[in-house]
């Protein structure tokens, strides 16, 4: 069986099609697995903020406070640090009394790793708070 111009013809379009579509294809893979770790890391600062204000709630101290969240190992992959988890914000003023509401946040900058996505949006800060009633004051 001989080629035709027309079947080779074809061919050469459907590579020339196949050229122009697959950057897109691989863009928007790229992007639903940076939108997969964005809604991931969101939901680690959540639990990071949560840890937080359970802390809070039994032990007043900051740097316990801080510490609780980064040395939680489900949270760790973020790598936050003290700058992350401010110092926690309280409904009273010093000396505190049970039931006084605590509130902690916690901040995370999010890096794509598309270049597209960080060319257009940049670093996305991802935030979280949480706020419980003190159950113990600690002295």
């Amino acid at each position: 069986m001989m080629n035709t111009q027309s079947d080779r013809r074809s061919r050469g379009q459907a590579v020339v099609e196949f050229a122009l579509v697959i950057p897109l294809l691989v863009a928007i893979m790229l992007g639903i697995i940076d939108m997969g770790r964005a809604i991931s890391a969101y939901g680690t600062v959540s639990e990071a903020a949560r840890t937080a204000a359970r802390v809070a709630i039994v032990d007043q101290n900051v740097t316990a406070i801080q510490g609780a969240v980064t040395g939680d190992p489900r949270i760790a992959w973020l790598g936050l640090t003290a700058a992350n988890v401010p110092a926690p914000t309280y409904a009273c003023t010093a000396p505190y009394s049970l039931g006084c509401v605590v509130t902690t946040t916690v901040t995370y900058r999010f890096q794509p790793l598309t270049p597209l996505i960080t060319t257009v949006l940049g670093p996305i800060t991802l935030s979280s708070t949480s706020a419980l009633p003190i159950e113990r004051v600690y002295p």
